[in-house]
């Protein structure tokens, strides 16, 4: 980085549309007799406060015009932020055009981000689109030999502490740390501008792809311990994890927010109260039931080891009896829309465990696109929001399934959408009794679910492995009928597939020869 001879700050140009901490912070800069340019609303705000202030169209000598569309994009606002201090050709350019530095830019734009996550209508979310604003940031960014630029009203403090332990001026480094928020700032509101516009016009995936986010919060590592992460705040608005109040708990680690994510994700695709546990970003029992307390309980009895130390997700608020029974074992986080004041003092008793409280649940019907990096790139694709109802399968055996089976095979497959390719998904009366996920070969996965459902009912006391008599579900089609006979053995009595694999007649007859009922859904869910 290059050694810079330090400016002192003589003139601020303030334009900002959050007035957080505006009052303070021009108070702070009139006791350092830096002047300062304003525009509008924040001008009005700094003279309400009795800080003295200087029109942006008084110092341009041009006014606002269209409707204040135009105020800041002027040669005497940009040749200010822009001049290279100790350039000669850019000083007598100064000179020649009574351009005066600015040398402290502090701005941040209209709210895009929150109309269009507002649903406002397009003319609205268009206006909310700032102009101005970036184009101040960027020129101020990019000459941050000399000049501050501050996006964030949380940095206010920070900046004015630094102009006084600099005699008036600010480091080089603090300067181009600055600058890279600042870009980052850009970018991020770019990117939801791109998304929203993407998603205004439907049709074809964008020509290009922008995605950006606001760090909120450094993690103290990645998956691993050698790792770096941090979790930030970006995209379209939606109730979660990463906008979660944490009301208890130790700091949350990345593997901890991932799963967190996929639990709750998870729980938010049924109207029903429902419950999720959730190991390595992959169920190990889910259950539906009116009553939260059975729901958990029948969740952790389809792979209790594993639910040990696992993720909790509610799609409803938890109460008291709700909390007693999910802290009966050792539980990492709970994630819910909410918590009474009865179950806030259950888990307040657990110090380690997290209790994370989003105010809503996620609509799994929101269209979205998701990207993952690979080598020299990104894979961009559509978030997964497919569904099936009773009236999108198929039945393609002789037994039709009964309605109790076809409940469970529908709850099944929706569970199936959220376990790690190849899955298998066992369930009795809207409970997982047996899970087999992420494994190599689909057979494998059949007889691992089958396998834990064994190991529940001896933890259990034992007693028959709640997998006979199940419906299960794969989230790919059988391409032999060896897999579909591993879940027969199993005792499955009823089978949930997408179907289209060239061998499904092999893989029907088998179902007839076994006696059991099997539907088609068209629609296939691999999660990788």
């Amino acid at each position: 980085m290059p050694k810079v001879t330090e400016t002192p700050i003589t003139r601020a140009l303030i334009s900002v549309s959050d007035k957080s901490g505006l009052t303070e912070l021009g108070q702070a800069l009139a006791r350092h007799s830096i002047e300062i340019l304003s525009t509008g609303g924040s001008a009005q705000t700094l003279r309400d406060a009795g800080v003295p202030v200087t029109d942006v169209a008084d110092h341009t000598g041009f006014p606002e015009i269209m409707g204040g569309r135009v105020k800041t994009l002027h040669p005497k606002i940009h040749g200010g932020i822009l001049s290279r201090r100790g350039n000669e050709d850019d000083e007598a350019a100064m000179a020649a055009h009574a351009i005066d530095a600015i040398d402290l830019v502090i701005i941040n734009l209209y709210p895009f981000e929150q109309t269009a996550a507002a649903d406002q209508d397009y003319a609205t979310c268009v206006e909310n689109i700032d102009i101005g604003g970036p184009a101040m940031i960027r020129a101020a960014a990019k000459n941050h030999a000399s000049v501050t630029v501050v996006t964030d009203p949380d940095d206010y403090g920070d900046v004015i502490a630094a102009i006084e332990a600099n005699g008036g001026s600010t480091t080089h480094e603090y300067r181009a740390r600055l600058a890279a928020k600042a870009f980052a700032r850009t970018a991020t509101y770019d990117s939801a501008i791109t998304t929203w516009l993407s998603g205004v016009l439907g049709g074809d995936l964008p020509d290009g792809f922008a995605a950006g986010g606001v760090r909120k919060q450094v993690l103290r590592y990645g998956e691993n311990p050698h790792q770096r992460a941090a979790l930030y705040i970006g995209g379209p608005s939606r109730p979660g994890v990463a906008m979660a109040e944490q009301i208890q708990g130790k700091e949350l680690s990345y593997n901890n927010l991932n799963d967190a994510d996929a639990a709750f994700e998870l729980v938010a695709e049924f109207d029903e109260p429902s419950i999720a546990v959730i190991k390595h970003a992959n169920p190990c029992g889910v259950a539906t039931n009116p009553d939260l307390v059975t729901a958990y309980r029948s969740a952790v009895a389809c792979d209790p080891v594993s639910a040990f130390g696992g993720i909790v997700a509610s799609n409803q608020p938890l109460d008291a009896a709700a909390a007693e029974a999910i802290t009966e074992i050792f539980t990492e986080v709970v994630i819910a829309p909410d918590a009474d004041a009865g179950a806030r003092a259950v888990f307040a008793a657990k110090k380690n465990l997290r209790l994370l409280l989003t105010g809503a649940k996620p609509d799994p019907r929101t269209a979205g696109l998701f990207a993952k990096p690979i080598a020299g790139g990104l894979l961009v694709q559509d978030r997964d929001i497919g569904r099936v109802t009773a009236d999108d399968l198929k039945v393609v055996t002789q037994r039709q399934p009964s309605p109790a089976e076809l409940a469970d095979l529908l709850f099944a497959f929706t569970v199936c959408k959220h376990v790690k390719s190849n899955a298998i998904v066992y369930v009795r009366e809207r409970a997982t009794v047996g899970i087999g996920a992420g494994q190599m070969s689909r057979v494998d996965s059949a007889r691992i679910a089958a396998w834990k459902a064994i190991a529940a009912a001896e933890a259990a006391g034992g007693g028959d492995p709640k997998t006979i008599g199940s419906a299960v579900a794969s989230d790919a089609f059988f391409p032999f009928p060896d897999g579909l006979l591993a879940t027969v053995d199993a005792g499955a009595t009823s089978v949930i597939q997408p179907g289209g694999s060239v061998r499904d007649d092999d893989v029907i007859a088998a179902a007839d020869e076994a006696g059991i009922a099997m539907v088609f859904t068209g629609m296939r869910h691999f999660r990788h």
